[in-house]
Protein backbone atom coordinates (compact mmCIF):
# COMPACT_ATOMS: atom_id res chain seq x y z
CA UNK A 1 0.00 0.00 0.00
CA UNK A 2 1.38 3.31 -1.02
CA UNK A 3 -0.38 5.20 1.78
CA UNK A 4 1.74 3.53 4.47
CA UNK A 5 4.32 5.84 6.01
CA UNK A 6 7.31 3.51 6.25
CA UNK A 7 9.23 5.95 8.43
CA UNK A 8 6.34 5.81 10.91
CA UNK A 9 6.45 2.00 10.71
CA UNK A 10 10.17 2.00 11.50
CA UNK A 11 9.74 4.46 14.38
CA UNK A 12 6.82 2.42 15.73
CA UNK A 13 8.89 -0.78 15.55
CA UNK A 14 11.76 0.81 17.48
CA UNK A 15 9.31 2.26 20.01
CA UNK A 16 7.75 -1.19 20.51
CA UNK A 17 11.18 -2.73 20.99
CA UNK A 18 12.21 -0.11 23.55
CA UNK A 19 8.89 -0.30 25.42
CA UNK A 20 9.18 -4.09 25.62
CA UNK A 21 12.73 -3.85 26.92
CA UNK A 22 11.59 -1.43 29.62
CA UNK A 23 8.53 -3.58 30.43
CA UNK A 24 10.54 -6.76 30.87
CA UNK A 25 13.24 -4.95 32.83
CA UNK A 26 10.55 -3.68 35.22
CA UNK A 27 9.20 -7.21 35.69
CA UNK A 28 12.58 -8.95 35.70
CA UNK A 29 12.38 -10.33 39.22
CA UNK A 30 8.87 -11.67 38.76
CA UNK A 31 9.79 -13.21 35.41
CA UNK A 32 12.82 -14.96 36.90
CA UNK A 33 10.59 -16.45 39.61
CA UNK A 34 8.04 -17.67 37.06
CA UNK A 35 10.27 -19.03 34.30
CA UNK A 36 13.87 -20.25 34.32
CA UNK A 37 14.41 -18.75 30.87
CA UNK A 38 14.34 -15.30 32.50
CA UNK A 39 16.63 -16.28 35.37
CA UNK A 40 19.76 -16.54 33.23
CA UNK A 41 22.25 -13.74 33.91
CA UNK A 42 23.42 -11.41 31.19
CA UNK A 43 21.65 -9.53 28.49
CA UNK A 44 19.87 -10.70 25.41
CA UNK A 45 22.14 -12.23 22.73
CA UNK A 46 22.57 -10.12 19.60
CA UNK A 47 20.62 -12.54 17.40
CA UNK A 48 17.60 -12.28 19.70
CA UNK A 49 17.75 -8.50 19.54
CA UNK A 50 17.63 -8.69 15.75
CA UNK A 51 14.73 -11.16 15.86
CA UNK A 52 12.78 -8.91 18.25
CA UNK A 53 13.36 -5.88 16.04
CA UNK A 54 12.12 -7.84 13.02
CA UNK A 55 9.06 -9.04 14.97
CA UNK A 56 8.32 -5.45 15.97
CA UNK A 57 8.70 -4.35 12.36
CA UNK A 58 6.22 -7.02 11.22
CA UNK A 59 3.69 -5.96 13.87
CA UNK A 60 4.08 -2.28 12.97
CA UNK A 61 3.71 -3.03 9.26
CA UNK A 62 0.54 -5.09 9.77
CA UNK A 63 -1.02 -2.44 12.02
CA UNK A 64 -0.11 0.28 9.51
CA UNK A 65 -1.70 -1.76 6.73
CA UNK A 66 -4.86 -2.19 8.81
CA UNK A 67 -4.95 1.50 9.80
CA UNK A 68 -4.70 2.56 6.16
CA UNK A 69 -7.23 -0.04 5.02
CA UNK A 70 -9.77 0.98 7.68
CA UNK A 71 -8.80 4.65 7.28
CA UNK A 72 -7.98 5.28 10.92
CA UNK A 73 -6.63 8.79 11.37
CA UNK A 74 -7.65 9.80 14.91
CA UNK A 75 -6.67 8.90 18.47
CA UNK A 76 -9.86 7.01 19.29
CA UNK A 77 -9.62 4.86 16.19
CA UNK A 78 -5.91 4.19 16.75
CA UNK A 79 -6.43 3.14 20.38
CA UNK A 80 -9.41 1.04 19.29
CA UNK A 81 -7.25 -0.69 16.68
CA UNK A 82 -4.57 -1.41 19.27
CA UNK A 83 -7.12 -2.79 21.74
CA UNK A 84 -8.85 -4.91 19.10
CA UNK A 85 -5.52 -6.36 17.96
CA UNK A 86 -4.57 -7.04 21.59
CA UNK A 87 -7.81 -8.84 22.43
CA UNK A 88 -7.95 -10.71 19.12
CA UNK A 89 -4.42 -12.03 19.13
CA UNK A 90 -2.13 -11.93 22.22
CA UNK A 91 -4.98 -12.29 24.73
CA UNK A 92 -6.46 -15.24 22.87
CA UNK A 93 -3.05 -16.90 22.39
CA UNK A 94 -1.90 -16.29 25.96
CA UNK A 95 -5.18 -17.55 27.40
CA UNK A 96 -4.71 -20.72 25.39
CA UNK A 97 -1.20 -21.16 26.75
CA UNK A 98 -2.51 -20.85 30.32
CA UNK A 99 -5.36 -23.30 29.73
CA UNK A 100 -3.63 -25.87 27.53
CA UNK A 101 0.07 -25.60 28.37
CA UNK A 102 -0.12 -24.73 32.07
CA UNK A 103 1.73 -21.44 31.60
CA UNK A 104 1.44 -19.55 34.90
CA UNK A 105 -1.28 -16.92 34.65
CA UNK A 106 1.06 -14.32 36.17
CA UNK A 107 3.58 -14.94 33.39
CA UNK A 108 0.85 -14.66 30.76
CA UNK A 109 -0.38 -11.44 32.40
CA UNK A 110 3.11 -9.91 32.19
CA UNK A 111 3.30 -10.80 28.50
CA UNK A 112 -0.25 -9.53 27.91
CA UNK A 113 0.62 -6.20 29.52
CA UNK A 114 3.63 -5.84 27.26
CA UNK A 115 1.50 -6.54 24.20
CA UNK A 116 -1.20 -4.11 25.33
CA UNK A 117 1.27 -1.25 25.70
CA UNK A 118 3.12 -1.85 22.47
CA UNK A 119 0.06 -2.53 20.30
CA UNK A 120 -1.59 0.69 21.41
CA UNK A 121 1.59 2.74 20.95
CA UNK A 122 2.32 1.21 17.55
CA UNK A 123 -1.29 1.68 16.41
CA UNK A 124 -1.24 5.32 17.48
CA UNK A 125 2.07 6.04 15.72
CA UNK A 126 1.17 4.37 12.41
CA UNK A 127 -2.40 5.70 12.39
CA UNK A 128 -1.69 9.33 13.22
CA UNK A 129 1.64 9.76 11.43
CA UNK A 130 0.44 9.39 7.87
Amino acid sequence: MTDINYLAVAVAAVAAFILSALWYAAFGRQLAELDDAYAEPGGMPAWKVVVELVRSLVVATVLAWLAVGIDITDWAGAVGLGLAAWIGFPVVLLTGSVIHENVPSKLAAIHAGDWLVKLIVVAVIVSLWR
